[in-house]
């Protein structure tokens, strides 16, 4: 068995060089997180910036219906339900659905959703056989009338 010795210079003692050792993985933890930092940075900006254009490619698009749903008895079983599985359709985006008057407004993407295809969603979400859409209507921005009244 060879046995090696460490000799240590008289002002070097371990707690010395154990400081020294901090120091250096200390530096270098700094040197890597504000590497990790910068580049987190640059994807949170490209991210945005491709959100931003995505936000404003959907709003252009986007579709707002009030609709009037027959068949609901319960609040929290059948317009919860409803209301949870027009969130849930790809391309909605806005879902409010109220017991009380039987009604709903649904804000839908225009490009991946029809009328038809929110109203199967409504349909089926009882099992096909509890509600039923009776009517949908657009709904139209309040800014516009107003504007259009003024002229």
């Amino acid at each position: 068995m060879v046995h090696t010795k460490f000799s240590l210079k008289p002002s070097e003692t371990p707690v010395k060089i154990l400081n020294k050792i901090l120091t250096v993985l200390l530096f270098a933890l700094i040197f890597i997180s504000c590497d990790n930092r910068d580049k987190q940075t640059n994807l949170k900006s490209k991210d945005q910036t491709e959100s931003e254009k995505n936000s404003e490619i959907e709003q252009a698009n986007v579709k707002t219906v009030q609709l009037e749903i027959k068949g609901m008895t319960c609040e929290i079983g059948c317009a919860k339900l409803i209301q949870s599985k027009l969130y849930k359709t790809d391309g909605v985006s806005f879902a409010e659905v109220h017991f009380a008057d039987s009604s709903g407004v649904v804000s839908y993407d225009a490009h991946r959703l029809s009328e038809k295809d929110l109203i199967e969603v409504i349909e089926q979400a009882g099992g096909g056989d509890l509600y039923r859409v009776s009517s949908i209507e657009p709904m139209t921005d309040q800014g516009s009338n107003e504007e259009s009244d003024e002229s």
